[in-house]
């Protein structure tokens, strides 16, 4: 395993200058395609913003192809540990990696809403896929980074630079509610197939034996990632995983109650619930009253 915790160490490995500013750089996609991985795990402990452009081959999003194959952007967060596959096939890739240290954004606004960008926890199969337009408008961004930072580094530089990151993200959130836009159609059949998880899950000895199905494990069983799966939810039914577990518990709650015996510890258990007091509680937060007055009053 590679560790690398700073702008400089980045240049370092790839054999660059040293970075203009100790906090953020752009390094040209041919540089880091360049570059022999060889069979280690890399962590990067900082920001990392990637356009690949020129990326030959099959481009899929489960078992579909994606919309767009102009240029490609994925998002790392810092402490996430990536893999480079030597044989990928690239034919005059072309793009930019632009990286940005936790420092750099740490007393702005910016490093108070960060998190608050999903995408940086997006599988690599999730990417953001662009068009033309998209590419350039994003490009143009970078460019206004390089350009700061490669001028005289005043009082207003790191500023400038933090204001055009934001603007950067501000943008791929856009262009990822058009892309979750456009298909729309591949979505609802991962909302369909995400229910079916659920029914199937619960017609299992799963929920005795392993609990509440976190979003987690169903995201792992639809191939995405757990914000993304999250995300696409939220957007198809204004629900997100989490919601839509504890609707459908909630839902074969009140059918258990209605039409068993059971005590509500039996159907806690039954759901998967480690605590019987657990499954009160949310059912109390759903529905406004406790299991037992919901059977006693229907």
């Amino acid at each position: 395993m590679v560790e690398i915790d700073s702008v400089t160490q980045i240049h370092d490995v790839l054999g660059l200058p040293k970075p203009k500013h100790p906090l953020v750089t752009v390094v040209p996609m041919d540089k880091l395609s360049a570059y022999n991985y060889g069979d280690l795990t890399y962590v990067l402990n900082v920001y990392q913003v990637s356009l690949k452009i020129g990326v030959t081959g099959s481009v899929t999003y489960g078992r579909n192809s994606y919309d767009f194959q102009e240029g490609t952007l994925i998002f790392t967060k810092p402490n996430q540990s990536m893999r480079y596959s030597e044989n990928e096939n690239v034919d005059g890739e072309k793009g930019w990696s632009l990286f940005f240290h936790p420092d750099l954004i740490r007393k702005s606004a910016l490093g108070k809403t960060i998190d608050n960008y999903s995408f940086f926890s997006y599988d690599s199969n999730e990417a953001l896929h662009l068009s033309d337009d998209e590419r350039n408008s994003i490009t143009e961004l970078v460019r206004k980074i390089e350009k700061e930072y490669n001028n005289n580094i005043d009082r207003h530089s790191q500023e400038l630079i933090i204001a055009n990151i934001e603007m950067i993200l501000k943008y791929c959130t856009r262009y990822y509610d058009r892309q979750f836009y456009t298909r729309t159609n591949i979505n609802k059949d991962a909302v369909s197939e995400f229910e079916n998880l659920l029914k199937e899950y619960y017609q299992s000895e799963n929920p005795v034996d392993f609990g509440v199905p976190s979003v987690k494990y169903c995201a792992m069983e639809l191939n995405m990632s757990p914000h993304y799966l999250s995300d696409m939810l939220r957007k198809e039914t204004g629900k997100s995983a989490q919601e839509h577990i504890y609707n459908f518990l909630i839902n074969k709650a009140k059918t258990k109650l209605l039409s068993s015996e059971e005590s509500v510890s039996q159907i806690a258990y039954g759901l998967g619930f480690d605590y019987p007091q657990h499954f009160s509680k949310l059912f109390k937060s759903k529905t406004g009253i406790s299991p037992a007055k919901y059977r006693k009053v229907n």
